[in-house]
């Protein structure tokens, strides 16, 4: 009997697989993406006074580790795939994947810090941006576009949209901004995994892709450009930058689809998500 019942509760409690492969989560999961998503955040909301000009990558990413630590938690990106670093952090014409290093940020420097947290198995993926010192014009906006089109992709989480209406979202503001959208990388399902199905892009056309279930977690990321999409890898393997050497910004937020909309597991908790809001 009692084997039965095992098999019977791990039936209920094993998450369902949809039809385009996506893990759908029961509602008692979501309580862990917001312990994971919420460390992630605080994580980045405590890095924000650090953003000096002087300060190295490296140094950030040493605090960033430390309170990763700190915390109980653990880094998914210190040896994932051979990556060695508790952060990615991309500066200025970095798209992602940025490595840290003894590089000192100067006067007017963007950057974009990526952290992932394993919080009691689950997977808290956030990113934002920062300025060092006074911010130009131009990195402004481009900062202000990306946080909108970010949070414009997000509008359109809900049970039965689509993926391509979040792409659609953000490519149709973003292009109407005079940015392009990288569609060289895009988000990611998580939950207790860290990379997952469903790919999700950040351009497309509206009504096209799978359609949003109640129950699903992943990541949005819009990364866009001042100048032209296109991307190259350097020579490290994981550093992606803009090919025309033009500006680049990301945000990304944590998210999983209720019942009548969608809940921002990565959320700051200080209100520091957008560097520019003083």
């Amino acid at each position: 009997m009692q084997s039965v019942l095992k098999q019977a509760y791990d039936v209920i409690s094993k998450p369902r697989i949809n039809v385009d492969g996506i893990t759908i989560h029961s509602p008692e999961e979501f309580e862990g993406m917001r312990r994971a998503g919420r460390l992630a955040a605080e994580i980045l909301d405590n890095v924000a006074p650090m953003i000096e000009v002087g300060v190295t990558t490296a140094a950030l990413d040493k605090a960033v580790e430390d309170m990763v630590n700190d915390a109980g938690a653990k880094s998914a990106t210190i040896g994932y795939r051979g990556y060695q670093h508790a952060t990615c952090i991309s500066i200025n014409h970095v798209v992602c994947h940025g490595i840290p290093s003894d590089k000192k940020l100067r006067e007017g420097d963007i950057l974009n810090i990526d952290v992932t947290v394993i919080l009691d198995g689950w997977f808290g993926d956030n990113s934002r941006m920062y300025v060092a010192g006074k911010r130009s014009r131009k990195a402004e906006r481009l900062i202000d576009v990306t946080h909108t089109a970010l949070m414009l992709g997000i509008d359109q989480v809900k049970p039965g949209n689509t993926f391509g209406d979040i792409g659609a979202a953000i490519q149709t503001y973003a292009e109407a901004q005079r940015c392009s959208v990288v569609r060289d990388f895009c988000g990611h399902g998580l939950g207790r995994v860290f990379h997952s199905a469903p790919n999700v892009l950040h351009y497309g056309r509206w009504g096209t892709g799978p359609v949003l279930e109640e129950g699903m977690f992943f990541t949005i990321e819009p990364m866009l450009n001042l100048g032209r999409p296109e991307t190259k890898i350097l020579a490290d393997d994981w550093t992606a930058v803009t090919r025309d050497k033009s500006l680049s910004a990301q945000f990304e937020h944590s998210v999983g689809v209720t019942s009548d909309g969608v809940e921002i597991f990565t959320l700051s908790p200080a209100g520091k998500f957008h560097p520019t809001w003083d």
